[in-house]
């Protein structure tokens, strides 16, 4: 159990503004006959240099127990997740090589694998088992802090005094090193999901089936963790039924259930025995195939179980299903040829370079890195097809010509920079989108020679941007000129929903000759979210609740650019 270490403020990113307006917390269900109220739990996060930020965390209270949302949670730490019918799926992806974290629902243990299949994974048990209310999962605060103190390996604590939670991100705790806890090593625990029955933790456990069709029969594998279990095979019966049983095995009878439309392989329905052991009723289509044999094998080597369908081959059913196949790679090709799946997040300066200060001294490099961090976790909850690409997750330095080499090794299909501005003219606000082009205004070549005069903080930056001129710039619009228009269509479908106000500046967008537009191949915008300059935006844009909102209009607007481009690249297809 970790005792409270410091008592400080914490503001971090939190979609959960959003989803507030839609839950309602008033009272637990009637079978836990709980009263609880709609709270919060103040959460501070220190990311080092003095500096951190403040926000809520959801909570419910039960009794005197106070209880908080894992999702909000996760938010706050800058975490990416998943959730689905009560298994929660954390993600570190910040540090190297990042882990997942599992929990579910009425289970007490969880799992934390790490990105590294060399080290080993880890379980912690928790004294109390999540909560699922309302879709959500729960755990109390004090649980919850020492979860993410030892899955995390940092100073996260809950002072029942102050009612706050406080976190630090940067260095390791200050006593030893958690990093151990909770170690298995050969496959000594597992954490299940609800409906296996508990088994000894050397017994085996049937985890997955797989089916393979071939065109002279099948191949049906029962994938397994734990020891050999004594398996026997019973062939098929005058209505396809063969019967595969294990002993001492167990199973999730209901996630292992499987029924096929077509193929030889028609439904596979497992049964658990009371005593120990899992039966598998594998019915055959002994209708339209002729069964010749059915044969088990154990791969030891894969841990799995096999079961070879053989039935007779029809020649010319093989070459017509193999050209079928063909077409189908062809047009499974272009289809993911055109599809919107990784978008490139590009949050502008960062390290030694803070881009603007305002006159508070907000920095720019860490607005931006806010916003870039919620507009990806709305992609990535939204989009679970989409992969989002970071040009950078912290405080880091990352040249210019690098960034758009990030984009470019990705395969990214859309490349946006985020930046805020700033003006001589305290009164100059609003938002502005531009991409890449030779400038037509004086103040877009002002902005572009500010964004561009962070390369005198890069080494050898002399050599990097040789021959960057504006003869160089028109080569460089030339080559973009095949993703001008998409570019221009993705600047004004973001440009419109991240306009606080009607009318605060012009809704046309703009062209100048942004360095880290010069090398992105794909279509690219970059957005300056408001002038930190202003002492009125400032204070907005420097507010959490404000940086989320912003980082919801841009999503909006991708959303109108995916919809239109993924619907006219499929029409241009079909022509």
């Amino acid at each position: 159990m970790l005792h409270t270490l410091f008592r400080i403020r914490f503001r971090l990113a939190c979609p959960m503004l959003i989803i507030l307006s839609m839950l309602s917390f008033s009272t637990l269900s009637a079978a836990t006959s709980l009263q609880q109220g709609k709270s919060s739990v103040q959460c501070f996060v220190a990311t080092g240099n003095d500096q951190g930020y403040t926000i809520k965390v959801l909570a419910l209270r039960a009794g005197n127990t106070t209880m908080i949302d894992l999702e909000s949670m996760a938010r706050a730490l800058r975490l990416s997740f998943r959730q689905d019918q009560g298994v929660l799926v954390l993600e570190d992806s910040r540090g190297i090589p990042g882990s997942l974290c599992t929990l579910i629902n009425g289970n007490n243990f969880v799992r934390i694998v790490s990105r590294d299949t060399e080290l080993p994974k880890r379980v912690i048990q928790l004294q109390s088992p999540p909560s699922l209310i309302q879709s959500r999962l729960y755990l109390p605060v004090t649980q919850a802090c020492r979860l993410y103190a030892v899955w995390l390996d940092r100073d996260i604590v809950y002072s029942s005094s102050s009612g706050r939670i406080s976190v630090g991100l940067r260095g390791k705790p200050a006593g030893a090193s958690a990093v151990t806890i909770g170690v298995v090593r050969n496959d000594e625990h597992r954490v299940s999901a609800p409906g296996i029955q508990s088994a000894e933790a050397s017994a085996t456990v049937i985890t997955g089936v797989e089916v393979e069709n071939r065109a002279n029969g099948a191949i049906i594998s029962f994938l397994a963790s734990g020891v050999p279990a004594e398996a026997a095979l019973l062939k098929p019966d005058s209505e396809g039924n063969a019967y595969f049983s294990l002993e001492k095995a167990s199973c999730d009878v209901n996630a292992l259930s499987r029924i096929y439309r077509d193929g030889l392989v028609r439904e596979i329905t497992p049964r658990q025995f009371a005593g120990g052991g899992v039966q598998f009723t594998v019915t055959l289509d002994n209708r339209a195939f002729v069964i010749n044999s059915v044969e088990f094998q154990r791969d030891a080597k894969n841990n799995r179980y096999v079961l070879y369908v053989r039935s007779n081959a029809d020649v010319q059913e093989i070459r017509r299903k193999e050209k079928e196949e063909k077409i189908a790679q062809v047009i499974s090709r272009d289809v993911e040829k055109w599809k919107l799946n990784t978008i490139v997040l590009d949050a502008g300066h960062g390290g030694k370079d803070p881009g603007a200060i305002g006159g508070n001294g907000t920095n720019e490099k860490d607005v931006v890195l806010n916003i870039v961090h919620d507009l990806g976790t709305f992609i990535e909850q939204r989009w679970p097809d989409v992969h989002v690409i970071y040009t950078r997750k912290d405080d880091s330095f990352i040249p210019l010509y690098e960034r758009g080499k990030i984009a470019n090794r990705n395969g990214g299909k859309l490349f946006v920079s985020l930046h805020c501005n700033a003006s001589p003219n305290k009164s100059a606000h609003g938002s502005e989108v531009y991409i890449l082009g030779l400038h037509k205004t004086r103040q877009a070549l002002d902005v572009a020679m500010f964004e561009n005069s962070v390369i005198r903080k890069e080494e050898d930056y002399q050599q990097q941007y040789k021959g960057f001129s504006e003869e160089h710039l028109i080569m460089s619009t030339m080559a973009q000129n095949a993703f001008a228009k998409q570019s221009t269509t993705l600047a004004q479908d973001i440009l419109r929903p991240v306009e606080r106000k009607p009318g605060s500046n012009s809704r046309t967008v703009r062209q100048a000759g942004f360095m880290v537009l010069w090398t992105p191949s794909m279509p690219s915008a970059l957005v300056e979210v408001g002038y930190l300059s202003n002492p009125e935006e400032e204070k907005i844009l420097r507010d959490r609740q404000a940086q989320t909102k912003i980082a919801w209009g841009i999503f909006q607007g991708l959303q109108v650019y995916r919809k239109n481009y993924e619907t006219s690249s499929m029409s241009a297809m079909g022509q």
